[in-house]
């Protein structure tokens, strides 16, 4: 029974929901005679829901970090920050993109960029790196230019100057790699590069960081004049996911309408997410792009294991995750697993399949078929067929994503919930197991953001059953795009 669908005979009848708060009172009042413990009545006495701040906040002055390849950006965003945000990994060229973290020191919020490493002449996917870096130093307040003591100062970094120079923003000069006392000779060199003070710090031990700091704040002005401000009630968290090179990042592209994300034919481009606010349909929506899933986490190393735990943390981060799929290509292993990591995560979900303007017309009725089949653990998802590359279609992303969000924070009212199971349980009952038939006693909902259902039975409800109650709760209220949490608890009737 566990293993299979639960049948009920006959024909399913509709369900004409009706809120009866008499008949939920009642039911409520007949758990008294069963044994309850202190988590239970606290689920029962709870009805309030919290909504979040929504006050408006200023743009927080941006910093941003550059420097050449493997100078250690990365490592002193980390320091910076407090923790292992950023991803690093012993060899150059780790970070491709404009990373933004929120950072805090000495009582002042300020946004830190961190960037892929600057060089000259170079093309390909390290041109594009480079261009995002320039990018990066337009948009600041002021910029940490980031040296290795170790080696002093190179072509490289006069090339660096020069930019700094001409961009005209206030510049602070860390020269890192100078784990100790004997290390501070090399830093002064750097006075030769005409940015004043380098400020001497190891960004792998934390040495000298607290000085940079202070000169970093009193770079940056208290509010920024090219950052964002956060709308009203904060603009709703999406996450972009697929497995690698199915288009995430030609879609923030295609969405900001700027080369936002560095895209390359090579899988597996991105590595850290990437958070831009985009206006679509004249509202504020906050982008995530983020690393390809490659496989089963503990399977990963290196700057890819590094990377999937920062998708982990970016999809429960997110309140919908938009799952791409390559139309050209069959349903992988890999997709299947992106979309149970959505699940599981309780985010809500809309499945995106990308490059359907390429697929032949003849092509289609069939690759319907095989959607249905490959995808039928999640066929309450709504699906939008869209062009990451030319954009077509990509504004029904929205209609897709209020569905989505509207069922996530659904709520049914208890009096609705135990006239909906009463009628249910009236017409199919639960099958009877070794002359035991389990009866539902009451059902509330414990909270949203997706809908968790905690189900009190006198009895074990086998799984097959629980999701026939799933089911038809999706064709009474919808819960298009959410996944449902359902919880039974067994309670045993008190002894006299």
């Amino acid at each position: 029974m566990s293993e299979t669908e639960y049948e009920p005979e006959g024909p399913e009848i509709p369900i004409e929901v009706v809120d009866d708060v008499p008949r939920a009172d009642a039911l409520r009042a007949g758990l008294v005679e069963y044994e309850l413990d202190p988590e239970d009545l606290s689920l029962l006495g709870g009805e309030g829901y919290e909504d979040d701040d929504g006050a408006s906040r200023a743009p927080l002055p941006v910093l941003a970090v550059v420097g050449r390849p493997n100078v250690g950006k990365s490592t002193l965003v980390n320091r910076i920050l407090g923790r292992r945000e950023a991803v690093v990994e012993d060899t150059p060229g780790v970070t491709r993109d404009r990373v933004h973290y929120e950072a805090e020191w000495a009582g002042r919020d300020f946004t830190l960029v961190d960037t892929g490493g600057w060089e000259v002449d170079v093309a390909g996917i390290d041109a594009r790196v480079a261009e995002q870096a320039e990018v990066a130093i337009s948009l600041a307040d002021a910029v940490l230019f980031v040296v290795d003591a170790t080696v002093g100062p190179t072509a490289t970094d006069e090339q660096v100057v020069k930019l700094l120079r001409r961009s005209g923003k206030p510049v602070v000069l860390a020269a890192n790699k100078v784990d100790g006392p004997s290390g501070e000779s090399d830093a002064a060199v750097l006075w030769s590069l005409g940015l004043g003070e380098p400020f001497a710090v190891s960004a792998l031990h934390g040495r000298g960081t607290g000085d940079l700091l202070d000169a970093i704040l009193a770079a940056l002005p208290t509010e920024s004049e090219h950052g964002q401000e956060i709308p009203e009630g904060g603009p709703r968290r999406i996450a972009l996911v697929g497995r690698p090179n199915v288009g995430k990042s030609s879609l923030l592209n295609k969405l900001a309408g700027s080369e936002r994300v560095v895209v390359d034919e090579v899988a597996g481009t991105t590595r850290d997410p990437v958070d831009e606010l985009i206006i679509l349909k004249d509202r504020t929506w906050w982008f995530v792009d983020t690393a390809g899933i490659r496989r089963r986490v503990h399977q990963t190393s290196g700057a890819d294991f590094y990377a999937s735990l920062r998708t982990r943390a970016a999809i429960e981060r997110s309140e919908v995750a938009v799952v791409l799929l390559d139309a050209s290509t069959p349903v992988t292993e890999q997709d299947t697993r992106v979309i149970s990591q959505a699940v599981d995560s309780g985010r809500a979900l809309v499945i995106a399949y990308n490059k359907w303007d390429l697929m032949d017309e003849d092509r289609r009725p069939f690759l319907e078929r095989e959607i249905e089949r490959d995808l039928h653990q999640v066929k309450w998802a709504p699906r939008v067929n869209i062009s990451a590359k030319t954009g077509w279609h990509a504004e029904k992303l929205v209609p897709a994503l209020d569905v989505a969000l509207a069922s996530w924070e659904t709520r049914i009212s208890t009096g609705k919930l135990n006239s909906f199971l009463g009628e249910l349980v009236a017409a199919h009952p639960h099958p009877v197991r070794s002359g035991k038939q389990p009866r539902i006693l009451y059902a509330t909902q414990a909270s949203t953001r997706p809908p968790r259902f905690v189900i009190f039975a006198s009895g074990f409800i086998e799984a097959g059953y629980r999701r026939f109650i799933e089911r038809r709760l999706r064709e009474t209220f919808g819960f298009e795009g959410t996944p449902i949490e359902l919880s039974v608890r067994v309670r045993e009737k008190r002894r006299r």
